[in-house]
């Protein structure tokens, strides 16, 4: 399991130059990839966002790849040697017409800027491509292993708020199962008040609470959500992306809940299914952050 939310970077420093990734990525339904590439590498898009949504299911994910030269080797400054001679000569000559007294130093000759020029060392496409692969490579990786470490976080919150949800499951079963005599003896009682001590016939006070029983009957929805919670127990140990499915999961157990609830007159199963809503909520939240 891993979670939608991470970081990663990389560094790469291939001849003259230094390439950079970044990687962040948050919570979203469906996976929105965005890309930030320097224009004149912006033909490798499409293959870099093909290595991207290899790893990625879903998510909004920002990519952001950019490349610099090194001062020491990408830089080069060269000297116009026969601009700077005619320089020399010129001064040299107004010197000798002018009688001009000094001598031609190299300050006079930094103060022409256009004695110097600086140009970086050119890019190999083959390097270009070599590089940005290698770079997003290995900030995947980085943000791989940030995803699975709060993934971890996510799955063993998520595995004891199923746990939960299973003991309740069963107490409430355990209580539905004390029910129909309960029914019975509550029925019996008010019968016989309304009767005022006349007789009571068995027979029917026993269809009467059959009826009930049968209105608030919750064997199938109980069945339900034991299938449920084996299905999150299941998707739970799968290493690939369960985070659709387990939202799915969840809105069934919430249905399931909310239908017990309703069949139910008994305040103890009332008070267990508002607490296995809670916890429905709670789970919710977490699974909104898992891939």
């Amino acid at each position: 399991m891993r979670s939608m939310t991470g970081y990663g970077s990389a560094r790469l420093e291939s001849g003259a130059w230094r390439w950079t990734a970044e990687i962040r990525s948050v919570n979203h339904r469906f996976l929105e990839l965005r890309i930030n590439l320097p224009r004149d590498l912006a033909r490798y898009e499409a293959e870099l966002r093909k290595l991207v949504q290899a790893e990625a299911q879903r998510g909004k994910v920002d990519v952001s790849l950019n490349v610099s030269g090194r001062a020491q080797s990408a830089v080069q400054v060269q000297v116009n040697l026969p601009l700077a001679r005619a320089y020399v000569a010129a001064w040299r000559q107004l010197q000798r017409e002018l009688g001009v007294p000094g001598e031609v130093d190299l300050g006079m000759l930094v103060e022409r800027s256009d004695l110097l020029s600086l140009s970086e060392t050119p890019r190999e496409s083959e390097e270009d491509a070599w590089a940005l692969r290698e770079v997003l490579g290995r900030a995947l990786r980085a943000w791989n292993r940030e995803r699975a470490r709060e993934g971890r976080v996510l799955q063993r919150d998520i595995h004891q708020r199923v746990a939960r949800l299973a003991t309740l499951q069963r107490q409430i079963a355990a209580c539905v199962r004390k029910l129909k005599p309960v029914l019975r003896e509550r029925l019996r009682k008010r019968v016989a008040a309304l009767l005022d001590d006349r007789a009571l016939d068995e027979q029917r006070l026993l269809q009467e609470v059959v009826l009930i029983a049968e209105r608030s009957d919750v064997t199938e929805e109980l069945v339900r959500l034991q299938s449920h919670l084996a299905a999150c127990r299941t998707l739970l140990r799968e290493k690939g992306p369960v985070g659709k499915r387990l939202e799915f999961l969840l809105q069934e157990l919430h249905r399931e809940f909310n239908t017990v609830a309703s069949k139910s007159s008994d305040l103890t199963v009332t008070q267990l299914t508002i607490e296995a809503r809670s916890e429905i909520e709670k789970l919710k939240e977490q699974v909104q952050n898992v891939e």
